[in-house]
């Protein structure tokens, strides 16, 4: 299934899921309030509640609670995370981004996934305008796919891990990286750098319609991004050097995991203008618009506004 969260013309935010038929479903609606109104309480307790989709399913799928796609408008499929975090999963990636700022490939990198928290409270969805940072020259995207932790765990194991996961969703992990390169040589951070929007959408597409996919370790999907139009990165799920499932693992060693978490993939190879180089593309500028897709997700696209 794909689950959206969506702006109704009358301006009432509504949750659900996008049906055969391509219309949208208002889940509290269709089902008289037996389904909730927001796509964190329908997380948090998914099992009970889709179960009642399954005994139900006929009347969701006909009910009165359907509009067209052209007649909503989808916000961040999940608005309200309750924390990101955010990895550095790909070799590509970090090998080329680290090359081209003069930096040899750190060894302890091949012996733990590491991660970020990033800012869960400055989250965007599709078309929604991204402001760029007033101090910031340098803008970028990330092309990254996210995964919804659904299953509250604690010290989880890598092969026991996709039983928390709920589904996925497209992410773009903005960055300032003028900001983020002065305050990292202090020895922290990133932080302020990603501080300003991390984009979600435009569905959260449940964890069994990806497993025909799955490939290495993640899945043969293409991911691709475009600025302006012009295609600038290209690759694929499958290149992950660390799954899900590990880091699941490494993120929840002494610390309980909870339903309506993200877990970000960090970059895949090629996917942002630090790696590519600004001679490939300059840094993004208001006015430019960012398309990022990959298969079976949707397509993910912001505008950049100035602040």
């Amino acid at each position: 299934m794909k689950f959206i969260t969506f702006t109704k013309k009358d301006g009432t935010v509504s949750a659900g899921w996008i049906n055969s038929r391509n219309e949208v479903v208002d889940m509290n609606e269709v089902s008289n309030g037996m389904l909730p109104d927001n796509i964190l309480a329908f997380i948090e307790n998914h099992e009970q509640f889709m179960e009642y989709i399954e005994k139900n399913k006929g009347l969701i799928e006909t009910g009165n609670g359907s509009y067209l796609l052209e007649d909503v408008t989808l916000n961040a499929p999940l608005p309200n995370p309750k924390s990101v975090r955010d990895f550095y999963a790909f070799e590509q990636h970090v090998k080329t981004a680290r090359e081209n700022r003069g930096l040899e490939m750190i060894p302890e990198w091949y012996e733990i996934p590491v991660f970020y928290f990033t800012n869960h409270l400055a989250v965007k969805g599709p078309e929604e305008e991204i402001r760029r940072p007033q101090n910031c020259e340098w803008m970028d995207y990330e092309l990254e796919i996210a995964c919804v932790i659904g299953k509250e765990g604690r010290n989880i194991k890598a092969e026991d891990a996709e039983q928390h996961i709920f589904g996925f969703f497209i992410m773009n992990d903005w960055s300032a990286r003028d900001l983020q390169r002065k305050e990292m040589k202090v020895g922290l951070g990133p932080a302020k750098g990603k501080d300003f929007a991390t984009s979600f959408g435009p569905c959260l597409v449940t964890k069994d319609e990806l497993m025909p996919r799955k490939a290495a370790k993640g899945f043969n999907l293409q991911m691709t991004a475009r600025v302006n139009g012009k295609e600038l990165s290209n690759g694929n799920v499958k290149d992950l050097y660390y799954s899900f499932g590990e880091m699941i693992e490494r993120a929840s060693e002494g610390t309980t995991l909870y339903p309506g978490e993200v877990i970000g993939s960090g970059t895949v190879g090629t996917g942002c203008i630090l790696e590519l180089g600004t001679d490939i593309h300059r840094w993004l500028e208001p006015g430019d618009e960012v398309e990022l897709e990959i298969e079976g997700l949707g397509v993910l696209r912001n505008k950049i506004i100035q602040d």
